[in-house]
């Protein structure tokens, strides 16, 4: 059995989680319970960045100090993604001692390697990306990912990290290792970076209030950024050998916007001590608003209850993993979400599951019929390559369109084959019964293949075609016989708005 170790970007204790936050964690969800459908043995880790110096403000509003105001937000965060059916299996926070202790281990390796030096920064700094920022890439003098804040011209005494050693050897892993960035765009994009050359980076943050303590010199704490990708690590024991079980990474899952932190400077960071790199870095793209990236703090017009509250959670995953690429940017609009939630949910999926589960229990008194195999089941098997060529590839929008075929053909093959006429000619039992279980494993390859993406929905299907368990795993696909089972029909899966 395969390991495979996918994470997430650690989320920010700023504020409540917002419909970015959602995207980004139903997507690597999606890709974790599909590789355990391949029958791999997955460990999915998130969290909570908690060491971040922007806490301290809205803490203080709160009447809260920073310890209460970050483990009210993890609890938040945390409930947020059980409401969603995120799968993880771990839940760092970068206020544990098993987070402080790893952090202080990096520092102590990379410091011992000879990267770590003393000196002053001057230059901008947004409080927002906790990141200091030159001058060429701001635009119209603000930082691109918070044009409503400005931005502050900043002079400290720091210790910084020898990133400007690096530019050579991370330009040779992007020619070796290609796939180490993805999508090819935003590749490209920190080649481009890399060929204009490195600076030096801080790593620590002076008159420390918050943080993490920087080693032998309590007068700074580790800069939230340095801090916050090490949590990749220590959520699987590092610096104890346990943590070789795991890693190297095989899925780092972020947002475009934090592309530099991951794919110039961790990688840096692991080179300098001399610890193996993650085999890829997804960089996913945004939800727009009519064009415009959607923005709490510019006031967003959806938010995340209002979105999870319109159809339920399962169709909101299938509506942004189905409009938003996996490897672009897509536009979320109340009437598109209306129109695909008809349309493919209502319709196409649940419509076509309605009626063959009522025509097995009024033809067949509910038991699944024995029949000979079909096209449509040389079209499910024809379907499953591209699907599963799509979601190896993450392209996870792509593999929802290839399982949406099958529901196309069945529902065609419902038309073509008009049971309801072969029903009432006792001449035609055995055509019947040929539609009919072909149908039913129609359904039965529909839920597994949908189910990293609807787990809730897809489970449901599943035991109303006479399973008591889970869809089986992909291994099961090709060969699945669902004959003699008891359907259920249970309520209507994707019920339409009165």
């Amino acid at each position: 059995m395969a390991r495979f170790y996918i994470t997430t970007a650690i989320d920010y204790s700023n504020g409540d989680p917002h419909l970015g936050h959602a995207f980004e964690k139903i997507g690597a969800d999606a890709i974790a319970r599909y590789r355990r459908l391949a029958g791999d043995e997955v460990r999915f880790v998130i969290g909570m960045d908690e060491n971040s110096q922007t806490i301290l403000q809205p803490a203080a509003e709160a009447g809260l100090t920073p310890q209460a105001w970050v483990d009210r937000l993890a609890g938040v965060f945390a409930d947020t993604w059980a409401r969603l059916g995120i799968s993880h299996d771990d839940f760092i926070r970068t206020t544990e001692p098993r987070h402080t202790r790893a952090v202080v281990e990096m520092v102590e390796r990379i410091k011992q390697a000879g990267h770590i030096y003393r000196g002053t920064y001057e230059g901008y700094y947004c409080e927002r990306c906790e990141a200091f920022k030159q001058e060429k890439d701001l635009v119209d003098g603000r930082c691109p990912e918070h044009p409503d804040r400005e931005i502050a011209w900043t002079k400290e005494d720091n210790y910084f990290f020898k990133l400007s050693e690096f530019r050579d050897p991370l330009l040779k892993l992007l020619d070796d290792h290609p796939e180490f960035v993805q999508p090819t765009i935003r590749r490209n994009e920190i080649r481009n970076v890399l060929k204009e050359g490195l600076q030096d980076i801080s790593m620590s943050r002076p008159h420390r209030i918050w943080g993490t303590p920087f080693p032998d010199d309590e007068e700074h704490a580790v800069y939230v950024w340095f801090d916050a990708l090490i949590n990749y690590l220590s959520a699987i024991g590092f610096p104890d050998d346990a943590y070789h079980e795991w890693w190297p990474a095989d899925l780092h899952v972020i947002g475009k916007g934090i592309t530099r932190f991951h794919c110039i400077m961790w990688p840096a960071m692991l080179m300098a001590a001399d610890v193996e790199l993650p085999r890829t870095v997804w960089a996913h793209g945004y939800i727009n608003w009519e064009g415009r990236k959607l923005s709490k703090s510019a006031g967003a017009p959806v938010t995340l209850d209002s979105a999870v509250e319109r159809y339920g959670p399962d169709p909101l995953r299938y509506f942004l993993l189905r409009e938003i690429p996996w490897d672009g940017d897509g536009d979320f609009s109340w009437g598109r979400y209306d129109g695909i939630y008809n349309a493919e949910l209502a319709n196409d999926l649940g419509n076509l599951a309605n009626r063959t589960l009522a025509m097995i229990h009024k033809y067949r008194d509910a038991v699944v019929p024995k029949g000979a195999g079909t096209p449509l089941d040389d079209r499910a098997n024809a379907i499953l390559d591209g699907y599963r060529s799509a979601m190896d590839s993450h392209l996870i929008h792509r593999g929802i369109a290839a399982a949406m075929e099958l529901a196309g053909d069945a529902n065609a093959y419902v038309e073509e084959r008009a049971p309801w006429k072969q029903a009432k000619d006792e001449s035609l039992a055995a055509e019947l019964d040929t539609t009919l279980s072909a149908l039913a494993r129609a359904l039965g390859r529909l839920a597994i293949l949908l189910s990293p993406i609807m787990p809730v929905k897809m489970g449901e299907l599943w035991r109303a075609l006479g399973a008591s368990d889970e869809p089986a795993g992909m291994a099961a696909y090709a060969a699945l016989d669902l004959a003699g089972r008891q359907v259920d029909r249970q309520a209507v899966l994707f019920p339409k708005p009165e």
